[in-house]
């Protein structure tokens, strides 16, 4: 899942960032709300945490340009207006959740993994492909009942791939969904990160790799 932060309060947003990407999130931080647009602009994001304070720009306002633009992303308002008003308003920008500072940060993740969730069509609450199961509430994966151990990274590949059974995704599509910014285009990441996962999950394997293509979960 491809996450924006958008917080002006640069420590905050880091600690955001930081604790998102511990739970096999990619995420990018924007500190302002020009940023913040020109960032949608480019990326196409499947939830944005999104400041109503933000400096530039209002988050109100980015808030509407994503409506206006007609851009897909699933918005959060973190803000510290938490009147029942203020609620009531953010929901009637547009935004999808709203959640007010402070804020416990599993209730954020979970709030972020269900607008993740709705980006996207719906999928079974736990993935199977062949003897290979996945559980996305329990972040767990086995093969054929046997545990199979992945980093956070490895996890949200597969589960990216394993929600499109059949359908062939692109290295590209991979390095906007799975990884953030940091993530250089050029290098070999999505083919070696793959790589230790094909390992982990031994054989016969249930990735497949198209020429010139990408890669396909098949059955």
């Amino acid at each position: 899942m491809r996450v924006l932060v958008a917080e002006d309060h640069r420590l905050l947003a880091e600690t955001i960032a930081t604790g998102l990407r511990r739970e096999g999130m990619a995420v990018d931080v924007a500190t302002d709300g020009g940023e913040t647009l020109n960032r949608l602009e480019i990326t196409p994001y499947d939830v944005l945490v999104l400041d109503r304070g933000l400096p530039v720009l209002s988050g109100d306002e980015v808030c509407r340009q994503v409506g206006v633009r007609g851009w897909p992303v699933r918005v959060l308002m973190l803000t510290a207006a938490g009147t029942l008003a203020d609620r009531v308003g953010g929901l009637d920008l547009g935004a999808d959740d709203y959640l007010t500072k402070p804020f416990d940060f599993p209730e954020l993740v979970a709030r972020v993994r269900a607008l993740g969730r709705r980006s996207v069509a719906p999928v079974p609450p736990v993935l199977r492909v062949a003897d290979v199961e996945l559980d996305p509430a329990r972040r767990s994966v086995s093969r054929s009942g046997q545990p199979v151990t992945l980093t956070a990274k490895e996890f949200t590949l597969l589960a990216y791939l394993m929600a499109r059974p059949g359908r062939v995704v692109s290295a590209e599509e991979l390095l906007d969904h799975v990884w953030d910014e940091a993530a250089n285009p050029f290098t070999t990441t999505v083919k070696t990160t793959l790589g230790r996962l094909r390992a982990k999950l031994g054989v016969p394997g249930i990735i497949t790799t198209v020429r010139e293509g990408g890669y396909r979960v098949d059955a």
